[in-house]
């Protein structure tokens, strides 16, 4: 007869952990939240936060990177659902953004993080690490939607995957700042706006 499990895996302590370190930086900030607090917030002991994590920094590079890996995997799905940008685009426009995870579903705190991260030079890598990830997503989408249209050759995939990571970041900084000017689809806009520049075709 097989054991039920009564322990949490790491998978879920993590995520508990991530959630609870989410809502805690963003009631007494980044620096001053301690482990403790996160640990008791989680439903954990301060041990067992140190048996995943060695330090509140270390913790943070983990969230950076879970969000990134979800939303690679998010865009990687809808992308495999949809044979066309304009579809591809349009379903990026109405996911349900509610099941996201915590930095996905704070803007402001993801940002934060990654400012506090970038504080400590040595750390800079792992966020290098991390964008290029991303660079690479949005090269790969490029490089298929410029087969598709039989324009191959037209434009630098990776080139252009900066471009379009620093419109997403550049829109959600001007979304925090100043949503009644930036509405929440100012980022696929200026998408499809670049897109019919590049006279890639939708279909």
């Amino acid at each position: 007869m097989s054991r039920v499990r009564t322990r949490p895996t790491r998978d879920d302590t993590c995520e508990k952990l991530f959630e609870a370190a989410a809502q805690v930086f963003e009631d007494q900030g980044i620096g001053g939240a301690s482990i403790e607090t996160i640990a008791a917030a989680a439903g954990f002991t301060r041990g067992a936060f140190y048996s995943n994590f060695k330090s509140k920094d270390e913790l943070i590079i983990a969230m950076l990177e879970d969000h990134v890996e979800h939303s690679i995997r998010r865009n990687l799905d809808l992308l495999a659902q949809h044979n066309n940008l304009g579809d591809f685009l349009e379903a990026l426009r109405t996911a349900d953004r509610s099941r996201q995870d915590p930095l996905g579903r704070s803007p402001l705190l993801h940002m934060e993080m990654i400012l506090f991260v970038a504080r400590a030079e040595k750390r800079r890598p792992e966020l290098a690490k991390r964008l290029r990830a991303r660079r690479k997503l949005v090269a790969d989408i490029v490089r298929t939607a410029l087969k598709k249209s039989g324009r191959n050759g037209a434009l630098n995939p990776e080139w252009t995957g900066a471009i379009v990571l620093a419109l997403e970041d550049g829109f959600r900084l001007h979304r925090l700042i100043d949503p009644e000017t930036t509405p929440q689809d100012s980022f696929l806009r200026a998408i499809t706006d670049l897109q019919r520049a590049m006279g890639i075709s939708p279909a």
